[in-house]
Order: C-alpha cells, then structure tokens, then sequence
C-alpha cells in the first residue's frame, strides 16, 4: 500500500479535485492520511463545452467524444500536478481513482432508454499520461448489478466516520445534496444513503443568471432576500422530495432548464428574494428527507456536512435551525477533515479497494442485488 490519488469533478463544475492520499492497509483496517489537496479550475471554455454536451440541444456524438479525450488530459494535468508539488514520482502512487464528469446519469428506466450513466475523461490518457493504473467508471458495476450506481461515498464514509457510541449523517452539499446515515456501531449492511435533492445547483445557477456570479460566496446575498412562501411550497411539492430511498438525481433534474423555468415562472420576484428562497428550499429538502426517511427509527446525534455548501453560512444557518433540538451540525472542518478533498478522498479510497479485489458499493444505498467490485482498472 502506499500513495493513491482521487480525482473528482462533481456537477458544480469548478474544477478538477485531486487528493493526494496516504493509504496503508483496506478495509475497516484501513489507516488513511490526506497528504495535500488541489483544485485545478475549468477555464470558462472548458464549462461551456461540458454544459453543451450534457445538453440534450447541443450536444452529439462528435462533441462527446472530443471532450470524453480533453478531460482526459485535464484529469492527468490535475494528477500530474498534485505529485509535482510534494515531490513524489510516479514509481510511488499505487493507483489513480477518477471519477470522471458526469454527462448523464439515468437510474431508473424511461420508455424505451435503459437505467444507464455516463461519465467522461478517457482514463487511458490518464494512465499514459501519469504512467500511474487507473480505476474508473466506479458507478457502472453497480447498475449492472441492479442498483442506482450512486451514491458511491457510502462506503468511505462507514470506514472514515463510523462510531461505536454515535450516529452520524454524513451530508454532503456539492452540486446535489446527499446524506448517508452511519448507526452506531454498525455493519456496511445498516448504512442507507441517498440523494435529498438539490445542494448548490440551483443557487448557482441563480447566482450566474441573475448576480453575474459563479455562487453566493459565504451566502451573503440570500441574507439579503426573504423567502416567498409561494415559491418554497411549489418547489418542496415537487415529487423527488419525498420520494422513497434508494434515489438519485442530478442535472437532469435541478438543472439550467428547471432554474430558466421558475425564473421565468416567478418574474415578479426580486433576485434577492430568489435566491433566498431556493437556499431555503436546499436546506428544508434536506430537513424533509431526515424526518421522513431517518428520525423515525434512528436517534440522530451529529449531522456532519461537507461540500462546497458547507461554507455558505447561509445555509448552515437555517440547516442548524431547522434541526434544532434534534441533532448537533457541524462542519468536515469541526471534526479535523476537509470539506472540499472530502470526495476526492472517497476515490482514492474506492480505487484502494479495487485494486485489492474488495467491493465497495452499499446495496442498502443503491438498490444493487449484491455487493461488486467497482471500476475498471486501466494500466500501462
């Protein structure tokens, strides 16, 4: 064992996250340390061209397939970079675990279109371009096991976080919001994790539309909005919310079009108030889910929340007040863990296990018949 590094671009699109990780053992025996951590920003291009092939207007086979070769090459760059500045060579680094960009991700069937996902950045080019093996495509094995293909951090979760004495939820505010419930404990069968709908998407979306800008830095300006009761009760009746677990989702859902659409649906409302409102809407459909689907049958004592979200006050501010009296929230950083390596890590741990033959999905999570090994394992 040794050095691995996790590469993750999530559905906000800032950039590529690279942890560089220090892996001994597998398993629950595993002894893991975060050596350093870097983001290696999407130029404005690069965002447009990944928004037009997950486009179902713009994109093609063409375009898809071009951009499936440059990520390959920006992954590699992001790995490449991270070994650069601790002075570590390849000869050192046990595996790469790229996640890829999600270009579409459609866990139940719809007509005649299969339960499928796509995420791109050529792992060949990685592996040739790090000389380092790859694992990738971490969600496939699952579907074609049965399952959801997400979420996957389940797993890592229950190995970095699981607690003898406390019940932990694990939620994580990235582009989508998602919770995994860690009983006291437990065993990897009793985990259950899901999808509570929207993280930051829809506020950033807002932000670019409306503000001119890529997100609400530390939520300042929903602080300056009130939240318009019309507009919050028309997006928590939307039938996601409340859906049963396992469930996932993703652009497809709380994209550009579902945010074009309640901008032009509620003109009449001033962006302040917008924005106030759909940070409401991401922090109450995260309260909804819990009460639902996990306070009637488990004691809760910590909420630890990771993501970008994590840093928008904002939001922590009303996810703390909505559970109030039910739980403690806190962030990755109270714990002495890092909001934003938080799911790069996950995947050097997945591509830890995958190289020693051990499965990491969750069934109990992703609906999948059996527990599977993840990825395909690319080499040079």
């Amino acid at each position: 064992m040794g050095y691995v590094i996790g590469l993750m671009s999530g559905t906000s699109l800032d950039g590529i996250d690279a942890a560089l990780v220090d892996i001994q053992g597998n398993g629950r025996q595993s002894q893991v340390r975060l050596v350093d951590f870097l983001t290696l920003p999407f130029t404005p291009a690069e965002v447009d061209e990944i928004m037009a092939c997950m486009d179902l207007g713009q994109s093609n086979v063409a375009r898809i397939c071009s951009l499936n070769f440059s990520l390959g090459y920006k992954f590699a760059e992001a790995a490449k970079a991270v070994l650069a500045r601790n002075g570590i060579s390849a000869r050192e680094v046990l595996a790469i675990g790229s996640h890829g960009q999600t270009l579409y991700h459609q866990p139940k069937q719809e007509g005649n279109l299969v339960p499928s996902t796509l995420q791109v950045g050529e792992p060949a080019v990685i592996a040739y371009e790090t000389k380092i093996p790859v694992v990738s495509n971490f969600r496939t094995m699952d579907m074609a096991a049965g399952g959801q293909g997400a979420p996957l951090v389940p797993y890592t979760e229950w190995l970095l976080y699981g607690d003898a004495e406390k019940s932990r939820l694990l939620q994580n505010i990235g582009g989508i919001g998602n919770v995994t419930l860690i009983p006291k404990n437990c065993g990897l069968d009793e985990v259950i994790a899901f999808d509570t709908g929207p993280g930051n998407m829809v506020m950033d979306e807002i932000c670019k539309l409306l503000f001119n800008q890529n997100y609400d830095k530390d939520g300042l300006l929903a602080a300056k909005g009130t939240l318009n009761q019309g507009m919050l009760s028309d997006l928590l009746s939307m039938p996601y919310i409340l859906e049963a677990p396992p469930k996932s989702t993703g652009r497809e859902l709380f994209g550009k079009e579902f945010v074009l659409r309640l901008i032009e649906k509620y003109a009449h409302v001033a962006p302040y108030d917008l924005l106030a409102t759909a940070t409401y809407f991401t922090a109450k459909s995260i309260a909804l889910n819990y009460e639902a689907f996990i306070f009637p049958d488990y004691p809760i004592d910590e909420v630890i929340v990771g993501g970008g979200g994590s840093y928008n006050k904002q939001l922590m501010a009303m996810l703390s007040e909505l559970l109030e009296g039910k739980c403690r929230v806190m962030a990755q950083e109270d714990c002495g863990y890092s909001s934003e390596a938080k799911e790069a890590i996950a995947f050097a741990l997945l591509a830890n296990e995958t190289m020693n033959h051990i499965p990491s999905n969750v069934p109990s999570a992703t609906g999948a018949k059996e527990a599977v090994v993840l990825g395909n394992i690319t080499i040079i």
